[in-house]
């Protein structure tokens, strides 16, 4: 179904504008669906990671506060930037999979024709859309705060490597 991946860890400061995410790091899961790129949305609907959709990803930084969300590579590569405009730049392609914790903002650079990701998030929260605006700041942190971690990773579920990487995360940051 799915190959052990190559798993990289990373988090993304607040740079004033994205608050990104202080408590969880964002775990990219490397050719995960490199073979099977079609069980990408079942995977996550099977581990509880619902309310999923098919497309692409919005040419805008952006993040959602009151929920993660786990992006799939169903066809096709992209760059996008992770946590804002100083953040880091991720080349994905088909297979794999990006884990957003509640807050990081995120933005395509560019992508290939063919280019489609599977959208979903833990329980089937339905995210809101944030765009930065200043005015919102404090609310959007405090939303941020309230958003617990995931109960199973949407790649293996209950077992999965995401609840080892968020486990010690929960209150202050990783340890």
């Amino acid at each position: 179904m799915y190959v052990k991946p190559d798993i990289q860890t990373f988090q993304c400061k607040d740079d004033g504008k994205i608050p990104n995410n202080g408590r969880f790091p964002i775990i990219v899961y490397k050719q995960v669906f490199t073979n099977t790129p079609s069980e990408i949305e079942p995977a996550f609907n099977r581990h509880g990671w619902t309310n999923s959709w098919v497309n692409g990803i919005f040419d805008y930084h952006h993040y959602h506060t009151n929920t993660h969300e786990v992006l799939g590579v169903r066809s096709g590569d992209a760059v996008v930037q992770i946590g804002g405009e100083q953040g880091e730049r991720l080349e994905i392609q088909t297979g794999d999979v990006i884990v957003l914790p509640a807050g990081t903002g995120h933005k395509r650079l560019s992508q290939s024709p063919d280019f489609s990701v599977v959208g979903a998030y833990p329980n089937g929260q339905s995210p809101n859309l944030k765009k930065g605006d200043t005015g919102s700041r404090a609310q959007s942190l405090s939303e941020i705060k309230q958003v617990p971690a995931a109960e199973t990773d949407p790649v293996f579920g209950e077992r999965g490597p995401l609840l080892d990487y968020w486990k010690d995360c929960k209150e202050d940051g990783c340890d």
